[in-house]
C-alpha cells in the first residue's frame, strides 16, 4: 500500500531522502520565499491604506468592483481548469492536458486585459504610480501579482508546446516549437491591442455591435492586429491537431503538478489582494 502511495506521489521522479520530489521540494521553497515577498507588499499596502496622505484618491470613486469580481472569479476557475490538467497528466492524458492547459492560458489571459484595461482606465482617472502614497502601493502590489500571472502564463505555454514533442527525436521539433511560441506571442499582443480598442470605443460611444466594427477597423493598429490575431490563431489550430506519437506522458506528471503550484499560489494571493485591497474598502 505505501510503494503504490510512493509510486503515485513520485510520479518517476528523482526523490530527496525527505521523500519528496526535488522539483516540488524546490517549487515549494520557492513559494516560501514568495510568501514572504507578498506579505511584505501586502502589509505595506494596509498601513498606508490606514495612514492615507492628505492628497490620497477615494478608491471607491475610481474602483470597479464589478470588473475586479469578474477578473477574481475566471482566475479562480483557471484553476479548477490548472487542477484537471494535473490530474490529467498523472493519467498519461495528453489531449485532455493540452485541452486543460489552454483553457487555463485562455482564462489568465483574460485576467491580464481585465488589469490592462483597469490600469488604463485608473491612470485616466489620474491615479499613477507617483500621484500619491496610495498609487504607489497599489501598482506595486497589484502590479507585482500581474507580472507572476504573465510568468505563469509564458511557463503554461512552453509547457503546451513541450506535449508535442515527438516520441521519435530524429524528428526536427525545434522549428516547430519556436513557430508555436512566435504564435502565441502575435495572438495575445494582437488580443491586448484589440481588447483595448474596443473597450474605449465603448467607453466613448456605448458597447455595440457597430462601434466594435468601427473601432476595429478605422484605427491602422488595431485592424492590423485583428488581422495578425485571425493568423496566428489559424496557425495554432493547425499546429495542435499533430496525432503523432508524441514524448510526453505519466513520467512529466511532476513538471505539471509543480507548474500548477505555482498557479494556484498566484490565486490565493490574488484573493488576499482582492480582499485587502478592494473589498476592505467597501466595509
Amino acid at each position: 500500500m505505501s510503494a503504490h502511495a510512493g509510486t503515485i506521489d513520485h510520479h518517476h521522479d528523482h526523490t530527496t531522502t525527505t521523500g519528496i520530489p526535488n522539483k516540488k521540494l524546490f517549487m515549494w521553497a520557492f513559494l516560501a520565499s514568495d510568501c514572504m515577498f507578498f506579505a511584505a507588499l501586502i502589509s505595506t499596502h494596509v498601513i498606508y491604506r490606514l495612514h492615507p496622505t492628505p492628497d490620497g484618491p477615494d478608491p471607491k470613486k475610481i474602483f470597479s468592483i464589478e470588473l475586479t469580481s469578474f477578473s477574481t472569479f475566471i482566475l479562480l476557475m483557471s484553476s479548477l481548469l490548472m487542477a484537471l490538467a494535473v490530474s490529467a497528466s498523472q493519467k498519461g492524458k495528453v489531449e485532455a492536458t493540452r485541452k486543460m492547459i489552454l483553457g487555463t492560458i485562455a482564462f489568465g489571459l483574460i485576467f491580464l486585459g481585465c488589469q490592462v484595461y483597469e490600469f488604463s482606465h485608473f491612470v485616466h482617472l489620474g491615479l499613477t504610480l507617483s500621484s500619491s502614497m496610495f498609487g504607489s502601493t497599489f501598482y506595486t502590489l497589484t502590479g507585482t501579482h500581474g507580472v507572476h500571472v504573465a510568468i505563469g502564463v509564458v511557463w503554461l505555454v512552453l509547457t503546451y508546446i513541450r506535449t508535442f514533442k515527438p516520441a521519435n527525436e530524429a524528428k526536427a521539433w525545434i522549428i516547430r516549437s519556436i513557430v508555436q511560441f512566435v504564435a502565441f506571442a502575435v495572438a495575445v499582443v494582437s488580443i491586448m491591442v484589440m481588447m483595448l480598442a474596443v473597450t474605449h470605443a465603448g467607453a466613448e460611444h456605448g458597447y455595440s455591435l457597430s462601434s466594435v466594427l468601427h473601432a476595429l477597423q478605422t484605427n491602422f493598429i488595431t485592424s492590423v492586429s485583428t488581422a495578425a490575431f485571425a493568423v496566428s490563431t489559424a496557425l495554432l489550430f493547425v499546429l495542435g491537431r499533430s496525432t503523432g506519437e508524441v514524448d510526453f506522458g505519466e513520467v512529466n506528471a511532476i513538471d505539471v503538478e509543480g507548474m500548477g503550484l505555482y498557479w494556484h499560489f498566484v490565486d490565493i494571493v490574488w484573493i488576499i489582494i482582492f480582499t485587502v485591497v478592494y473589498l476592505l474598502e467597501y466595509l
